[in-house]
This record gives structure tokens, C-alpha cells and sequence, in this order.
């Protein structure tokens, strides 16, 4: 589980083909890859478009490495490494309550909602990593507030067989996944142990989560004109915003905030213009625009009119970045604030 931007959350679960030292330590670069991807903020399909190109250089790697054992005769004579992995990769938005998954060759996310039906998510089930060249799909869902959603590797299920048994390991696993238990922890125990054997052949993995919702007075948006004379509306907004959450202290540094994002945008992206402000364990500002060119900090020099924007914004809050979106991009900056709910 990974926090990302915007109070977001991804999940992620993946399968390396094989065992051992060399599967667990392929392994760990793949996680070391998802979590740098993920910080860059990319949506599911793109992050698994990324992660295939590494599977593919890291097989590549290990061919290369095997050749070179053998001529210098440090190889057994077998057959070269072979590497192959699959992914599931998941996104929350607790705002817009939506929930957007790529797979790449991997069993498909189980959901149980608050009323307690299960069912599989419908998505393309897409290639598995390493073969390169073929696209993956994101389907993007919509999750009623408190709904589960798992994700698992193929042991959970308890072998590799035809399709048609797998359907009924799937079906008992949606099963399993309704019964009642006071913990996420007591209902992964519950799963593992009704459907894994004593003694299972394959490595297996559950990660389940419940979904929660920012109410309707945890955030705030205001769409914006593309004119300089927004900007101090949208400061005044922004400060009247911050007084009904209880957070005065952070106005002086949102406002500058928030003229600084607002005006980059006006100046150099294009229309139309969003502000958002979200309370949640940080504050949350973030300005969208329709522009994909994605900004860069720099030092001005002293004789430079402008330039600084980005720096005093980092230099202000806790941390801040941008992610691209299907219509432009967001800038975003959080704010550590005295309390949170």
C-alpha cells in the first residue's frame, strides 16, 4: 500500500515466476521500480508499461550474466535465467470514491460491497510482464464507501489448473471473502485458512482493503477563469475555507500558496482552472489546468523578474509534485497543520 498525492492510495500485489534467492531478490528490485514509479504519480496502465520495460532489461540482465558464466566456465550449462512476473496495480481517489486498476496477467481484484455481495472486477486481463510491446488497460470503478477490495496472487487459489476449475476457485474465494469478521487481519486469517492447504505448493498473497470517503466538509473545490483578477478571489476563498475547517494559522501560508499555483497556471497552462483544498491527515492544495507541460523548479538569478514561484511553494510546505491527468495536470503541495481528524 502506497500513499500517493491528493489523499490517494495505491495497492499493489504481483507474482515473480520461480523460487528462491533469485526470485525473492527479483523481487525487491520490482518493488524498489513500483514504489519509485509510483511516486511519480503515473496511472495504473502507464506504471505497468514502465514496469514491463525493467522485466524486460532485468531478464535481459540475467541472459547476459548466464552467457558470461558459462564462457568463463562458472555455469553448470543450463538454461539461461528465465524471468516473468505478474502485477495488479490499484489507485483509491477517497474523494471522488472511484477506484482505477491495470492487471498485467494477473487473477482479477475481488469486491465485496457494504451489502455484502462479491463479485470479480471486469478488466482486461492484459499481458504479463517482461513480453513488451502489447498495451494494458485501466478500467476505472466506482466504490460505494466501505466496500472491500482484495487482491492476491495465484497461490491463494491453490494450483494452476484449466479454466474451469480456476472459475470455482475464484467463486469460492468471493465466497470466503463475505464472511463476517471483526478485523481486516481476523478476515485474512479467515481466507488463508479456508482456502489454502497444510502444507501449499505455491507462495501466496492477500492484501484487503475497505474503502473509506472524504465527506463533502473534508474538501472544497472552485473552478477558475483563466484571468489575473481570479486570483485574489481564490485567495479569499481559500482563506474563508480554511476558518470553517478551524485551520486560521494555515491561511498566511495557503494564500501564498495558492497565488503562486493559480498564477503559474493563468500565465503559462491553459483553461480551464480548478482549485482544490482537501483536509485530510495534511493539507491538501492542488491546482489544475489543462496543460500537459509538466513545470520545473529553478533558482532565479537576481536580476530575473519572476521564476521563483515553485521554490517558495517547496520551500513552504511539506512537499509538493505534479501528476498528469487524462484532461492536463495537477500541481499539488501539502501542508502539515496542527490537527487532523
Amino acid at each position: 500500500m502506497i500513499p500517493l498525492s491528493g489523499a490517494r492510495v495505491a495497492l499493489v500485489v504481483g507474482d515473480v515466476v520461480g523460487h528462491g534467492i533469485s526470485a525473492a531478490a527479483t523481487m525487491g528490485r520490482l518493488r524498489t521500480a513500483v514504489r519509485t514509479l509510483a511516486d511519480v504519480d503515473l496511472p495504473p496502465d502507464e506504471l505497468l508499461t514502465h514496469l514491463d520495460d525493467v522485466v524486460i532489461r532485468l531478464a535481459a540482465e540475467a541472459e547476459t550474466g548466464t552467457e558470461s558464466e558459462a564462457e568463463a566456465g562458472g555455469s553448470d550449462g543450463g538454461d539461461p535465467a528465465i524471468l516473468g512476473a505478474t502485477c495488479t496495480y490499484a489507485v483509491y481517489d477517497p474523494v471522488t470514491r472511484t477506484c482505477s486498476v491495470a492487471r498485467a496477467g494477473h487473477p482479477p481484484p475481488a469486491v465485496v460491497t457494504p451489502d455484502g455481495e462479491a463479485r470479480l472486477l471486469e478488466l482486461p486481463a492484459g499481458p504479463p510482464l517482461g513480453l513488451g510491446g502489447l498495451p494494458f488497460e485501466a478500467v476505472e470503478v466506482e466504490l460505494p464507501p466501505g466496500s472491500l477490495l482484495a487482491l492476491y496472487t495465484d497461490g491463494l487459489l491453490g494450483f494452476r489448473e484449466p479454466e474451469r476449475e480456476l472459475d470455482g476457485a475464484l467463486e469460492e474465494l468471493c465466497q470466503t471473502l463475505t464472511h463476517r469478521a471483526p478485523s481486516l487481519d481476523a478476515l485474512c486469517d479467515h481466507v488463508l485458512g479456508d482456502l489454502l492447504p497444510d502444507h501449499p505448493a505455491d507462495d501466496a498473497a492477500l492484501l484487503i482493503a475497505r474503502t473509506q470517503a472524504l465527506g463533502t466538509d473534508r474538501f472544497a473545490v472552485r473552478d477558475l477563469a483563466a484571468d489575473p483578477v481570479t486570483v485574489a478571489s481564490a485567495r479569499s476563498w481559500a482563506s474563508r475555507r480554511l476558518d470553517a475547517w478551524g485551520l486560521a494559522d494555515a491561511s498566511y501560508i495557503t494564500e501564498l500558496v495558492v497565488s503562486e499555483l493559480v498564477t503559474n497556471a493563468i500565465r503559462h497552462a491553459e483553461g480551464p482552472i480548478q482549485l482544490r483544498l482537501i483536509r485530510d491527515r495534511t493539507l491538501i492544495c492542488e491546482v489544475s489546468d489543462a496543460s500537459s507541460t509538466a513545470p520545473h523548479m529553478r533558482r532565479a538569478r537576481l536580476s530575473d523578474e519572476g521564476g521563483r514561484g515553485l521554490l517558495l511553494v517547496a520551500q513552504l510546505t511539506q512537499r509538493w509534485g505534479t501528476r498528469h491527468t487524462h484532461t492536463g495536470k495537477t500541481i499539488w503541495c501539502e501542508q502539515l497543520v496542527g490537527s487532523h481528524p
